[in-house]
């Protein structure tokens, strides 16, 4: 019994998590068939140093089944070929323009601003905010569409599958979006929502009404916040705007990050920053946040240690029981996980090596606080953005 006790976290809280994110409104039960009298669609990609994916991510967009569209992609200060290559596109699809970013200004992180003049050079009646490292299969934008004409949503954002190639992103990927899906829970529960601390949207593919968008500021609002994402939707959703989210695996493919390095920056950059804002209890919840962030790498470490302890002789073998219970548990939570991700099922055995730079990224992000560098640029929401000399 005191086992079993012991357990309860181990076994309640992945329970609860799979229940959560079981409930989800996903992209295929909508039309595929483009609107009658479709409105124009301006798609804005923000795109600084983006060679690697920009090809790719263009292509994709204009072999959409949804007309009419235009696609500006914004070119923030690269020094790679990014701008080569749209312009390579854009001398045979006239429906591409390239624009250059001005010079950021004080008080913007760099894609709000990139976002922001994308959207003021549009003339669309609707705006799809698109990362460049997201793909679209043909389909994907008349589904959107017919999804925020279902949900008369002023603002749709499309959860993306997550490409997952290499060794790293599949062993610590996991690990961040499977926290994610926990805290949040599926589409139906994130729309259903009755606190704006409870939205969630994924920047990588967000589509808005422009007139709404330039009406309540576009991405001014923003302009300071990190997740610039997560705020937009809760600020929507307190100007009493509908706010839809909808599961997207089959249609819109991202791949985030190629490398450990990518990885811990990437998130380094944003999940302590952008999480405080949707923690509850008030001024409770900022304090205590740290440790709730550090909490899901620790309780799946905490069984390892304890077995090695044991081993070594440095703890009491009547906690093996507990330990070897626990390290179940956890195995079988990350083979339901890689399961439902489509990743070969031996990476569930990685956990440990997962959670363990989880909890080193988590506790970096913590330690720099406001503190938040991308791409070459040093940012804090209470000073000004400056480029880093080193790029």
């Amino acid at each position: 019994m005191i086992v079993l006790l012991a357990l309860l976290p181990w076994i309640v809280l992945p329970i609860l998590a799979l229940a959560r994110g079981a409930r989800s409104r996903q992209l295929r039960d909508e039309s595929p068939d483009v609107p009658p009298n479709a409105p124009r669609l301006s798609i804005i990609i923000p795109a600084r140093n983006e060679e690697r994916n920009i090809d790719s991510c263009l292509h994709a967009a204009l072999a959409s089944t949804y007309t009419p569209l235009e696609i500006i992609v914004v070119n923030d200060h690269s020094t790679d070929r990014t701008a080569d290559l749209v312009h390579t596109i854009a001398r045979t699809d006239p429906r591409v323009r390239l624009i250059d970013n001005p010079d950021l200004p004080t008080g913007w992180f760099g894609k709000q601003w990139a976002c922001h003049n994308g959207a003021n050079a549009a003339t669309g009646e609707l705006v799809l905010f698109l990362d460049a490292d997201t793909r679209l299969t043909p389909e994907a934008i008349a589904r959107a569409i017919n999804a925020a004409n279902r949900t008369h949503a002023d603002f749709l954002s499309v959860l993306s599958h997550q490409e997952l190639g290499s060794f790293w992103e599949r062993v610590v990927q996991p690990q961040i979006l499977s926290m994610i899906a926990a805290r949040y829970g599926g589409t139906e529960i994130v729309n259903r929502a009755k606190h704006a601390r409870d939205k969630i949207a994924n920047g990588q593919f967000i589509l808005v009404r422009a007139s709404t968008y330039h009406e309540l500021g576009g991405h001014t609002i923003v302009r300071a916040h990190v997740a610039e994402d997560l705020k937009l939707a809760q600020l929507y959703f307190e100007a009493g705007r509908t706010t839809t989210l909808i599961l997207g695996w089959d249609y819109v493919i991202t791949r985030m990050y190629t490398s450990l390095h990518e990885v811990v920056a990437g998130w380094r950059k944003n999940v302590f920053v952008g999480g405080r804002e949707s923690v509850r209890f008030g001024a409770l919840g900022q304090a205590i946040f740290p440790l709730a962030l550090l909490t899901p790498p620790i309780l799946q470490l905490l069984p390892i240690a304890t077995l090695c302890a044991i081993l070594a002789g440095m703890a009491s073998p009547a906690l093996l029981p507990w330990s070897l219970a626990a390290i179940a548990c956890t195995v079988a939570w990350w083979l339901i996980s890689y399961t439902v991700m489509q990743i070969p099922l031996r990476y569930a055995l990685t956990y440990p090596l997962g959670a363990a730079i989880a909890f080193y990224t988590f506790a970096s992000a913590i330690k720099r606080g406001h503190n938040v560098s991308w791409k070459g640029r040093d940012y804090r929401s209470d000073r000004a953005p400056t480029t880093s000399a080193a790029h």
